[in-house]
């Protein structure tokens, strides 16, 4: 089982294989029938899940305990929904509200990458030309200076003395820096929750993190609510898909009060403004019209779009501010060879 549990499926895959189970149960195959037509055309993991699934079918078991074996492949969230589903007779509705969660997710989270991939294309630019003056036109700049005996500035000393330890200790270098990732990876999976905490503490990254949070808290809740499973419960689940640990804390400390009989809306009231108002009223709206499972579908949907605009601001004002950095600290590096140089003409001239 520990090896089974290791098994792990992309977005895509998991898209593919709930689309194409809830495509045949709605059209009335049985599930088995189901899993040996999928079966034929599929490999990889996604063939390995659907082998073990169709042998605990074979010996009585729901498709819900065979899918709780991979947790790398489906997190509590979709297990509970579809053992949910499973006992109220309706797996090929939820399967197909599940393909649409994942398409959402992958939407939301591609929203996320595309943001920071500018900001990383621009280090990787950045780093590549520093690497390519300490490499190769500091050297020989250096070595005329050295021949000249011209008195340098610091930022010029600083260089050459990074530069020299670049081509003279190579490979010492590069095995520090090989450590250095290693003990970062370490400290990462020992310390994860430390890490993260400090990253997502940082002002913007802080404030979006939160509003993800929210988005995936919301959307989550409606699945769980519109297959008929109970508020506490579903609310219990939903604290494992949120990322901040205080996100997770209201979510609780609410499940708490819900459980001795007050709403949710009081629950998320009394974290004192970290959700925002609107949303614990449209919460509250959803308690008294009954309508709960909506308003969570509907908050999502508005929360996403806020998130969207927010990446869009984010980009907006990163792209100027990483070219001005990279443009000013190119310069600098530049000012620091050229202003010897022109010291050294001045110098010749004089004579």
């Amino acid at each position: 089982m520990a090896a089974v549990s290791k098994v792990s499926l992309s977005n895509g895959e998991k898209i593919e294989l709930i689309s194409n189970l809830s495509t045949m149960l709605g059209a009335g195959i049985p599930i088995l029938d189901a899993v040996n037509s999928i079966l034929e055309d599929s490999k990889g993991n996604p063939k390995k899940i659907l082998e073990s699934l169709k042998t605990d079918l074979m010996s009585g078991k729901r498709v819900s305990a065979s899918l709780a074996g991979y947790p790398r492949a489906f997190d509590k969230v979709t297990v509970n929904l579809i053992k949910a589903s499973e006992e109220a007779g309706t797996l090929e509705t939820t399967l197909e509200d599940l393909r649409t969660h994942i398409r959402q997710e992958m939407e939301f989270t591609d929203k996320i990458k595309f943001a920071l991939l500018y900001p990383v294309l621009i280090m990787v630019v950045f780093i590549l030309v520093l690497l390519v003056i300490l490499i190769y036109v500091v050297p020989k700049i250096s070595q005329v200076f050295s021949r000249m005996r011209v008195d340098l500035p610091l930022p010029t000393r600083i260089m050459i003395f990074v530069s020299n330890i670049m081509l003279h200790y190579t490979w010492a270098l590069i095995g520090g820096m090989a450590l250095s990732v290693v003990l970062l990876i370490v400290l990462y999976k020992s310390k994860k929750h430390l890490v993260m905490e400090f990253f997502f503490s940082l002002p913007f990254v802080s404030n979006l993190i939160k509003m993800v949070d929210m988005t995936r808290f919301c959307r989550s809740m409606f699945l769980l609510l519109n297959s008929g499973l109970p508020i506490t419960s579903a609310l219990d689940l939903t604290r494992e898909v949120v990322f901040k640990k205080r996100t997770a804390k209201i979510i609780s400390s609410a499940r708490d009060m819900v459980m001795s009989g007050k709403r949710l809306s009081d629950g998320f009231r009394t974290a004192k403004g970290y959700f925002p108002s609107i949303i614990v009223k449209l919460i509250e709206s959803g308690e008294k019209s009954g309508t709960l499972d909506k308003s969570m579908k509907e908050i999502s949907e508005y929360l996403d779009y806020q998130v969207a605009n927010a990446l869009k601001a984010f980009t907006a004002i990163l792209e100027p501010v990483m070219l001005v950095l990279v443009g000013v600290s190119v310069g600098a590096m530049m000012l620091a060879i050229i202003a010897p140089i022109y010291g050294l003409i001045g110098q010749v001239g004089g004579r």
